[in-house]
């Protein structure tokens, strides 16, 4: 429902593997039908909205994804130390 009503999903503890099943929206495999886009989500066709966001949450300290998965992520590291904020 947040992909076609354009709200925000964030998706928490995500482990070391990323669910396949986002993968046609982190490689943006959208498909334009008429004056939209829809992605394939499983079996159906979900219609996307321009404002939908998604946000991947991890607890993991130094995550490793595959090379495909980096590249179409922006991935932002929030452990904040002392030490770090010193440099």
């Amino acid at each position: 429902m947040a992909v076609s009503n354009g709200s925000t999903l964030m998706i928490e503890s995500i482990g070391q593997d990323i669910d396949p099943i986002l993968d046609p929206l982190l490689s943006k495999q959208f498909v334009k039908k008429g004056k939209s886009f829809t992605v394939k989500l499983g079996s159906e066709d979900v219609e996307i909205s321009n404002s939908f966001k998604l946000y991947l949450q991890t607890k993991l300290i130094n995550p490793h994804y595959k090379p495909e998965t980096a590249a179409q992520c922006t991935i932002t590291n929030f452990i904040v130390t002392e030490s770090g904020l010193e440099d």
